[in-house]
């Protein structure tokens, strides 16, 4: 490395003020260099001296991407290119592209790669005739169709706003044809795009992926490399991700994924429901994926599989948790006794907005009239508190038949890292839930109730259900992985490890990484 190149990437860069940018939010994270090189690592080592490859990031946000890129080209291409302002000019000019997702990371992104926001200024290292140079931010405005985006799902109620405000409208995702963006093609695309949108839904504060859109436009591209790094929650579940769940799964062109349990790991002081993956996809590679996971024990497990599998509808994220699942499948699995959301149709809004529920009137004391019993929650995150109130048989207008049944209510939310769920209630006949909870069960007594409940506190049942688990909120896929079993008995963990034929070492998994579950 000559000493010209040396001084063009040493001082300048410490330190570096990409490591110390506070985060947008949860869903636009900046990405630090020191993971952006693990992801470029992943690349072969000749792509740093190739002077034809070009490089696009889709979701600029500070030009860490393309800045790093271009510090490996200006090093690789030295001896193809050796005038460094002649290497600068090519690297720049010809090689590398961003789309930025608004006009104030466009000219972070700028101010990065070319040391200027604007690309034909007088401290920009390499001169361009325009002040955007390859890194392009658009406005776009969202195709409204019936309040939500056509492209990204985004609610109506939350981003149609004026002119002079930002929509959070991405340019790469709302096309359908990305390939007239730039107009060519790309060898490498690599990015950390934005997570999710709001789109309308449950108190406000529902979400709709929108990650798996910068997916799938990339392929679209069929760059020969692909890599993002994105949350992990697509291998487990998410909101209207199961297509595109089932499509990674599929490919066979996912060559690596390295995948945290913590987010933090990755991007410090922010935190992630079930944590953020990188994987890379190579067009011209056909097999297993090479699969690294990181616990939040800092355990490291690393295996060799395809993504598909015959155990589960999921991506098993540590591979010692495969044997476990393979020997407890079943024909019979517990979702099928688990209900869907809103058991009773009745929102988690059900106390803290009455409004929403004109002509519903709630007591506080039972009696002939208002004698059925409604357990949900009241307050706002941090001081909500478990409550229950009565109302008239005839308000439920959903699910009738289990009114008068036993059943279990188990809390809809709880952390993703936690393998013990909040206090499950024995639901007694005239009582029902809101969308709070999930319910399990219609069962004839009380003692197949309580004998459902030994099933749950066992650690074989959690464990299960945690391998399963993506993000704050549980559904009933979450249970799928689960074996049912015959309720006219209590269980407990002695009998299902002998039952499904568990391993010592299969046992010490469970046995370490699942909490007991106290009697309450």
């Amino acid at each position: 490395m000559s000493e010209q190149t040396k001084n063009l990437l040493g001082g300048n860069y410490n330190p570096d003020v990409l490591e110390c940018l506070a985060n947008l939010s949860n869903d636009e994270v900046f990405t630090p260099p020191k993971v952006v090189n693990q992801m470029l690592d992943m690349l072969p080592p000749e792509t740093w001296s190739n002077p034809n490859l070009k490089f696009l990031d889709p979701a600029c946000k500070t030009g860490v991407f393309l800045r790093e890129i271009a510090k490996r080209l200006i090093v690789g291409l030295e001896e193809q290119i050796p005038d460094l302002q002649q290497r600068l000019d090519h690297i720049f000019h010809n090689q590398l592209y961003g789309i930025a997702i608004t006009e104030l990371t466009a000219l972070a992104s700028r101010r990065s790669l070319y040391c200027s926001k604007y690309a034909n200024g007088r401290y920009s290292v390499s001169k361009f005739d325009n002040p955007d140079g390859n890194i392009r931010f658009v406005p776009i405005s969202h195709t409204w169709e019936n309040g939500k985006c056509k492209y990204c799902g985004a609610s109506a109620s939350q981003y149609q706003r004026a002119d002079d405000l930002e929509t959070h409208a991405y340019e790469f995702i709302h096309t359908n044809n990305p390939k007239e963006i730039f107009g060519m093609k790309f060898d490498i695309i690599i990015g950390n795009p934005p997570y999710q949108m709001n789109d309308g839904g449950g108190t406000g504060d529902s979400a709709k992926p929108i990650y798996n859109l910068f997916i799938n436009n990339s392929l679209l591209l069929a760059p020969d490399y692909f890599a993002m790094i994105v949350p992990s929650r697509w291998m487990k579940g998410g909101k209207g991700l199961e297509k595109f769940r089932q499509e990674m799964m599929r490919n066979t062109n996912i060559k690596a994924i390295v995948d945290y349990e913590d987010a933090s790991e990755c991007f410090p002081g922010v935190h992630i429901d079930g944590g953020v993956c990188y994987f890379l996809i190579d067009g011209r590679y056909d097999g297993k994926c090479n699969f690294t996971h990181i616990g939040k024990d800092g355990y490291t497990d690393v295996s060799n599989r395809y993504l598909e599998n015959n155990i589960s509808p999921t991506i098993i994220r540590d591979s010692r948790q495969i044997s476990i699942i393979q020997k407890a499948k079943d024909a019979k699995t517990f979702d099928y006794i688990v209900s869907a959301q809103k058991p009773y149709g009745f929102r988690a809004d059900f106390y803290n907005h009455p409004e929403n529920y004109p002509g519903i009137v709630k007591r506080e004391k039972k009696d002939s009239e208002y004698a059925i019993a409604v357990y949900g929650v009241k307050g706002v995150k941090g001081g909500a508190k478990r409550t229950i109130n009565y109302i008239k048989e005839c308000d439920v207008a959903k699910n009738r038949k289990s009114i008068h049944t036993y059943k279990l209510f188990f809390s809809k939310a709880y952390m993703a890292t936690a393998t013990v769920p909040p206090e499950i209630i024995i639901g007694e006949p005239g009582e029902i839930c809101t969308e709070t909870f999930l319910q399990i069960g219609n069962f004839s007594t009380e003692s197949e109730a309580k004998n459902a409940l030994s099933y749950i506190k066992t650690k074989f049942f959690r464990a299960l259900l945690f391998f399963n688990r993506h993000s704050l909120n549980i559904s009933q896929e979450s249970f799928v992985l689960i074996p049912l079993q015959d309720f006219s008995k209590p269980w407990t963990d002695e009998e299902l490890y002998k039952k499904y034929n568990l391993s010592e070492e299969e046992i010490k998994f469970i046995e370490e990484n699942i909490a007991p579950m106290e009697d309450k």
